[in-house]
């Protein structure tokens, strides 16, 4: 769009506002018709640990929204010479999951308990075995059922529960509704209906009974698909989103979504049998199926698309921290001998070096375990680096391993999908700063899951920008048109991707890399065991 067109849009609210809230950084996205950014604004933000929980305020989560939305604002006045006063649709996304809890008046009950609590072991397995489906710590159904068996005080007087995305959609929009990806985060779905799971809303009900005021169904937000409206935004919402008042209310607002389902959005992987891998601190996959799978695992996790469609997800605690840290000590080490190289030229270099690597490991193991990794049943990591005596200690072979080592994890909960259960993947897109040399991590993540993988810019404004593609859906979609075609044949038509397809060689060098990982496990739980 030419800068006049662009101006145009604003002016007319031909636009869409995507406002995501991660876990240290509240981001807002503006685009255009083609759908593409024009504007953007962000406040960072960080969870405090008050009482042993950690939590964001609720004025911070104003206070930190108002400040983004200002920042949006202020860069469409610079870019663009226009005031932002209206926009045609907006969407909120949020980290998943956790537990915000309300009275009958809207009063928050107890501090907001985001996903980073742990304190739920009790429930998550109580209501796994009880649901025979995996629930995890994080999840705000475990919240709730831990608190009522701790006897907490304000569980009488509960009356709506919700996640920190669909809080601040209800108050932008006064209804209590959920997208169903984020609502798969708080309680299964059941995918035939799109609705919460009956028969486990049935068996929660007779585990809590005489424990909560109402039956669990009253307390959850309503459910709704991606291209179903969740309300429009009301004037007092717009008050709430900018204070100046020059924002107007009326824009219609999609149903507020986690930050999983705006990853699946921002990286077009929503059909079935396409998935994508998210590097960075952690890494995660999310699988979307062809169908249920067998029984539980404990590895995976059971959520849906933003459309309704079931997903697999691998988390794993441990990603890049540790291959960070190595990355550092050989800039250190080229800065004592005078090098200037930056911080990018010693990464490259690094990572490029991996490719000539022996294909095995050559003997070499590591393992990137900075913190506990439920997947491999440790409750805290020590990271470790390994050889056998024979081994021929090279750069190129350590830093494959190095790589190998941050997705290895992954592959393990990837062969209960791909091998325990046969679910079949047509293509995985990866984004994070793992896979910002082109060509090293991409094609290593495409040996160990025997998968291509593609790259590109598709995510690179993230959830954000994925939030404000849902908003952009519901208004600009065609009658019967499904959000895996909008994306593919309006939103992505064109997109340049770089796509690595396994090479036999690296398939079977990670293959008998992962199984002296496996083996070498016992070590990394005697060194947690024993310092």
């Amino acid at each position: 769009m030419t800068m006049t067109e662009t101006r145009a849009a604003i002016e007319q609210g031909r636009t869409a506002l995507g406002i995501e809230f991660g876990s240290t950084r509240i981001k807002a996205v503006l685009i255009g018709p083609d759908h593409a950014a024009i504007a953007t604004g962000a406040h960072d933000w960080e969870n405090q640990f008050v009482d042993r929980v950690w939590t964001y305020s609720l004025d911070a989560v104003w206070a930190g929204v108002q400040d983004c939305f200002a920042a949006l604002a202020e860069d469409v006045r610079k870019r663009h010479g226009v005031e932002l006063t209206s926009v045609g649709a907006l969407g909120v996304s949020a980290m998943m999951h956790g537990y915000l809890a309300f009275d009958a008046a809207g009063e928050l009950l107890t501090p907001f308990r985001t996903w980073r609590n742990t304190n739920t072991g009790a429930a998550s397995e109580q209501l796994s075995e009880l649901f025979g489906y995996n629930i995890p710590h994080r999840w705000s159904i475990a919240h709730l059922h831990q608190a009522v068996l701790d006897g907490e005080e304000h569980v009488a007087r509960l009356a709506h529960l919700t996640t920190l995305a669909g809080y601040v959609h209800w108050k932008l929009t006064g209804r209590q509704v959920l997208g169903v990806g984020d609502a798969s985060g708080m309680f299964p779905i059941d995918v035939t209906t799109g609705y919460y799971d009956e028969g486990m809303l049935d068996r929660f009900d007779e585990l809590a009974a005489g424990r909560l005021p109402v039956k669990l169904e009253q307390l959850l937000p309503a459910v709704l698909p991606a291209g179903e409206s969740g309300g429009t935004l009301t004037e007092a919402g717009a008050k709430l989103l900018d204070p100046s008042g020059k924002l107007q209310p009326g824009a219609v607002v999609c149903p507020p979504e986690g930050d999983a389902g705006t990853g699946m959005v921002a990286t077009n992987s929503v059909a079935r049998r396409t998935g994508n891998v998210s590097a960075g601190t952690s890494i995660f996959a999310m699988i979307v199926l062809d169908g249920p799978l067998s029984r539980m695992h404990p590895e995976v996790d059971l959520v849906t698309t933003p459309a309704g469609d079931l997903v697999a997800m691998v988390h794993c605690n441990n990603g890049a921290s540790e291959l960070n840290s190595w990355a550092g000590l050989f800039a250190e080490f080229a800065t004592a001998l005078g090098s200037t190289a930056d911080t990018n030229t010693v990464f490259e270099t690094l990572f490029r070096s991996a490719l000539s690597g022996a294909p095995d490991g050559g003997g070499l193991m590591a393992f990137n375990y900075l913190s506990g990794e439920p997947i491999t049943k440790l409750h805290e990591g020590r990271p470790l680096f390994l050889r056998e005596p024979g081994s021929t200690l090279n750069l190129a072979t350590f830093m494959r391993v190095q790589l190998y080592s941050a997705l290895a994890t992954l592959r393990l909960g990837m062969d209960v999908l791909q091998k325990a259960e046969n679910v079949q993947l047509d293509r995985m897109f990866a984004h994070g700063g793992l896979f910002k040399t082109k060509g090293v991590a991409q094609n290593l993540l495409a040996a160990a899951i025997n998968t291509p993988v593609s790259v590109g810019d598709l995510a690179s404004e993230g959830g954000a920008w994925g939030i404000a593609i849902l908003a952009a859906y519901l208004t600009g979609k065609q009658p019967g048109q499904t959000l895996d075609d909008f994306l593919t044949s309006t939103v992505f038509a064109g997109a340049e991707l770089e796509t690595a397809t396994p090479d036999p060689a690296d398939v079977a060098g990670f293959d008998a890399f992962i199984q002296r990982y496996v083996a070498a496990l016992p070590v990394e739980q005697a060194a947690v065991a024993n310092s």
